[in-house]
């Protein structure tokens, strides 16, 4: 055993996360990764996802798998993998070079040190394991490795956590990073002793650099590539099965199942499946509250610089976004390398790149409460967003007139808003009205669960405010154009919403508060709004 060959790191890693109250049993990644080598003939593979999203569990739980350094059998005999026909040829019989590559040696200032604990560290490993062919470990890695396979026969399964760690560090250079990918390049391409690659990081490896460093790789990320798909973030029945030990073992649960997905659903796979956030559910069932704990874990704020300097391009579909709707855009997987996103596909390429919008059907939407309450933060404090931040900061005086039925405060907001210059304000259809709706009661996210309800052309035009307190005032929202609030709240109560907010016969109503019908029209041809409040 030793510090990156066989190494039992990821193993007693692995171990502790499989024996946690939460722990989903992803280990059928093996039987991908085994049909892809043995079948598929790739054995050079990239996985790419949103930081948090478990592929370092994954990448201890290959390592652990596939190296010789502990018995691994007592520990997978009880996953699904154990039921592949392959599973004991496999199972700790393998060479597994272990590199996590956003671990820095002490007091590191420059690459080259960086870099040289890795490839001493391995050498070193390499001379204690094989010390009968007296290696010289001043020579490059990649040298004493083919004089292995040439004496001995032997291959080695590289498993590389955190690829584009250094890509992030301050003291990397543009020269650093061209010799990073030279040392990968020759550490693994073409490689006779090279059995398996398995890399993982957050960006793309495509497009970092114009030559032909790395193209050995089949790089599998979330958007374009169905392999792999529901191995990463947790599925519908993961959840579900999730929920039930949170029942089962928690005190006094407080969120339910319908909360989860509110919450932290929402990322969509280019096989057509939904994720939940792994992080997210795990930290929400474990401390029993719902909380924003993914946005607040990694550095986000360099995204919303790019959006804040590209105001002009992006502040209108924003607002589409906020309100529930998708944007048309092109992604580029490999924009998220670059420090200056100038285009709106450059910049929505990157934030999906990064977890922060989904991509579906060639639009991008915000997929949850989770970021969205992360957008609201950054629509109400960025002067620089103009109108849509004026507009975000009505938003409590909206809510207020609302809830006292102060409709000519209400009308007087939504007049402001229909003078600012936007195209998106054009109100030729009610999912345009339906944007700025939801705009102008953007801080009732705080005290609201905001669902949008029935059709209405191509989008969704009703809203429902659930209070997050059993007291507080439901609201009811339907809108209308050229037509009457009148007839707006006339809709609202023959199509009964009321009934969402009534418990099953028999049990207690699950809110005690008011249920307002609000609603709201604009007519095109006068450009006026009406607005009309009734208690149900």
């Amino acid at each position: 055993m030793g510090k990156y060959l066989n190494s039992r790191v990821p193993f007693e890693v692995y171990k502790e996360i499989a024996g946690t109250r939460f722990f989903v049993d992803k280990s059928l990644l093996l039987e991908d990764i085994l049909s892809a080598v043995e079948i598929d003939g790739q054995k050079y593979l990239c996985i790419t996802r949103p930081r948090r999203f478990g592929k370092s569990i994954m990448a201890g739980m290959v390592a652990a798998f596939f190296g010789k350094a502990v018995d691994a059998g007592t520990l997978f005999e009880r996953l699904e993998i154990a039921g592949n026909e392959n599973y004991k040829f496999h199972l700790n019989k393998h060479n597994v070079i272990y590199i996590d590559f956003s671990e820095v040696p002490r007091d590191c200032t420059n690459y080259r040190q960086y870099i040289a604990r890795i490839q001493d560290g391995i050498n070193n490993d390499l001379a204690r394991v094989y010390d009968d062919l007296s290696i010289d470990t001043e020579r490059a890695v990649w040298d004493i490795m083919t004089d292995i396979f040439q004496e001995k026969g032997e291959k080695f399964v590289f498993v590389m956590d955190e690829w584009d760690a250094v890509f992030h560090m301050p003291f990397i250079t543009q020269e650093d990073k061209e010799d990073y990918l030279l040392f990968l390049k020759s550490l693994l391409k073409g490689k006779v002793y090279v059995e398996l690659a398995y890399m993982t990081g957050v960006l793309p490896i495509a497009k970092y650099s114009s030559g032909s460093e790395l193209n050995m790789f089949v790089e599998y990320d979330m958007t374009v590539m169905e392999r792999f798909s529901d191995c990463f973030g947790f599925v519908e029945e993961e959840v579900d099965a999730l929920f039930d030990i949170y029942l089962k073992t928690t005190k006094r649960p407080k969120i339910t199942r319908e909360d989860l997905g509110v919450w932290y659903d929402g990322y969509h796979t280019a096989a057509g499946g939904r994720l939940y956030n792994p992080r997210s559910v795990v930290c929400a069932l474990a401390n029993n509250q719902l909380a924003n704990y993914w946005t607040s874990s990694g550095p986000y704020d360099e995204i919303f610089f790019y959006v804040k300097n590209n105001v002009d391009d992006i502040r209108d579909d924003l607002v589409l976004m906020i309100a529930g709707e998708g944007v048309e855009a092109e992604i580029r997987n490999y924009a998220a390398v670059s420090m200056e996103l100038n285009t709106k596909d450059e910049i929505y390429s990157a934030m999906v790149i990064y977890g922060l919008l989904t991509y579906m059907d060639g639009e991008v939407l915000i997929p949850n409460k989770e970021l969205m309450d992360k957008f609201k933060e950054f629509l109400m404090n960025k002067e620089s967003m103009g109108y849509v931040y004026r507009l975000a900061n009505e938003s409590k005086r909206m809510l207020a007139a609302t809830l006292r039925g102060d409709t000519e405060v209400m009308a007087e907001i939504l007049e402001f808003a229909h003078n600012t210059e936007s195209p998106v304000l054009s109100y030729n259809s009610e999912i345009e009205l339906s944007a700025v709706v939801n705009l102008v009661y953007l801080a009732a996210r705080d005290k609201y669960r905001v669902e949008r309800e029935d059709k209405g052309g191509r989008g969704y035009v009703d809203f429902i405010f659930y209070p997050e307190r059993k007291n507080g005032d439901a609201l009811i929202l339907e809108l209308k154009v050229d037509s009457t609030p009148e007839e707006a709240v006339k809709q609202i109560k023959d199509k009964d919403y009321v009934l969402r907010f009534k418990g099953k016969m028999g049990e207690k109503p699950k809110y005690t508060g008011r249920i307002l019908a609000v609603g709201i029209s604009y007519s095109t041809m006068t450009k006026k709004h009406s607005c009309r409040v009734e208690v149900l």
